[in-house]
């Protein structure tokens, strides 16, 4: 799911050992068609999970350098990259494992009980399945990993607490590191 076309899966190729080299997990990469297309990156650090600004800008700078070589689209094309934010796609089973204990809206690619939307808590993987507990039921649906089309996380206070203390440990720790790169060498 982090690509949906032929042409995601030759971007994605390009830029995972890019993004890998920076420290950085390409998320989900879309190619979106008007009249320029654009090639949508989320990216990552693979430590914690954030992104800052000037991460985006990096990575936007090795990617343009190296797609313009490459030239996947053939096309002329806008690249934006950007953090996946609060509500980020869930594009691996990993995502599921991670994330569980949050709601999330997950999409089929099939009819499943007559509908392809469910909507929950996640509830953790079993082998190549999701499991999420079902809003307004009493029952947790086993979902094969391969039949989802897409899914995402969805804002509740719980996952905006997360996400600001997820963000407070970073800045504390790239407060640390600075402070003990900022000292004299004679101390």
């Amino acid at each position: 799911m982090k690509t949906k076309t032929h042409t995601d899966e030759r971007i994605l190729a390009i830029a995972e050992p890019i993004a890998k080299d920076m420290g950085l997990n390409i998320v989900r990469v879309r190619v979106q068609s008007g009249r320029r297309k654009t090639v949508q990156i989320m990216a990552e650090r693979i430590s914690d999970g954030l992104l800052g600004i000037k991460e985006c800008e990096d990575l936007s700078r090795e990617l343009t350098a190296t797609l313009d070589v490459e030239d996947p689209i053939h096309d002329p094309f806008i690249l934006e990259v950007s953090s996946p934010g609060l509500e980020r796609p869930l594009t691996s089973l990993e995502d599921f494992k991670h994330y569980a204990g949050y709601s999330a809206r997950v999409d089929l690619d099939r009819m499943v009980e007559g509908r392809k939307r469910f909507r929950g808590v996640l509830a953790g993987i079993d082998g190549d399945n999701i499991d999420i507990d079902l809003d307004g039921e009493k029952e947790t649906a086993q979902i094969p990993f391969d039949w989802i089309s897409e899914a995402k996380l969805l804002i509740t206070d719980e996952l905006i607490k997360a996400g600001q203390e997820a963000k407070d440990a970073a800045y504390k720790d790239l407060d640390k590191t600075a402070k003990t790169t900022d000292k004299p060498e004679n101390e």
